[in-house]
């Protein structure tokens, strides 16, 4: 048994090296942060994001001050017993963590997904993948890249399913081991966000279920190193809608890169050829 032991362990250890490797080397990472600054630098891709902009600030800080004074007190409590002297900043990451899901979850279901849609659509028509957006959405010829976006011919994948909440509360209970845990817990909502970042790139390619899965497969590294660089900013109360937005922004980016450079894998274009 203890041989059998050593040898998933060696197993899961080259895994996680294979892909802190693919992570490293794809450079994921720094598109959340090339979002901030092609944000900051396309004012039309800010009008989405004022559309919403109110009533989710007023979402956010409702949701974060409700969480704060219900939830803070009693996990600091018991995250005294396991993380001692830094049982506060654990407890304050961890409501903050809560309440930037939450916020998420009720945002995009119900203010946002339209908003993150035409900001996604619109950079994609800034980095001329024109082609790509018309298969998704009527598009004129006149304005900027949003004044373009016409009349969705697809929607969009939805942002959150109940396995992806029931994930998030298993994983929860990560956050009560000092540091560490906080890390893996990061690590593990990076890993399940990342590839939901390219849902709406995935549904313009017009791929199926399994061509997706094998492309997410190959891009492991480069979608999980994605997601916990976004995970992270979006963790950050009251901005959080401002980063959904600028991630969606480096994720646009992302995939017109991919788009330009042509990494779809052989066995996704096989995958491709066999449904025609």
């Amino acid at each position: 048994m203890s041989e059998r032991v050593k040898q998933v362990a060696a197993e899961e250890a080259e895994r996680v090296k294979v892909m802190t490797r693919e992570a490293v080397e794809s450079r994921a990472y720094l598109y959340p942060f090339k979002g901030i600054f092609y944000f900051i630098m396309h004012k039309d891709l800010w009008r989405p994001l004022l559309s919403k902009l109110a009533p989710t600030i007023t979402l956010g800080i409702g949701v974060t001050t409700f969480m704060f004074l219900i939830a803070y007190v009693p996990q600091a409590a018991v995250m005294a017993f396991t993380s001692g002297p830094v049982a506060a900043v654990s407890a304050a990451l961890l409501t903050l963590s809560e309440s930037s899901t939450l916020v998420n979850l009720l945002s995009r279901t119900f203010l946002i997904e339209g908003a993150l849609t035409d900001t996604f659509d619109g950079v994609l028509l800034s980095r001329d993948c024109v082609n790509l957006v018309e298969g998704g959405r009527q598009i004129s010829n006149s304005g900027d890249n949003i004044a373009r976006l016409g009349k969705l011919i697809k929607k969009p994948f939805a942002k959150f399913t109940p396995n992806a909440i029931i994930r998030y509360l298993l994983y929860l209970p990560l956050n009560f081991i000092p540091v560490v845990g906080t890390l893996i817990f990061i690590i593990l909502q990076g890993k399940r966000s990342g590839p939901a970042a390219h849902m709406r790139y995935f549904q313009l390619k017009e791929w199926s279920k399994r061509q997706r899965e094998v492309h997410i497969s190959e891009h492991r590294g480069g979608y999980t190193s994605f997601g916990v660089a976004a995970f992270v900013l979006e963790m950050i109360p009251f901005v959080n809608l401002i980063f959904a937005f600028t991630n969606t922004v480096g994720a646009a980016l992302w995939a017109a890169d991919l788009e330009k450079n042509a990494t779809t894998s052989p066995k996704v274009r096989e995958l491709a050829k066999k449904a025609e």
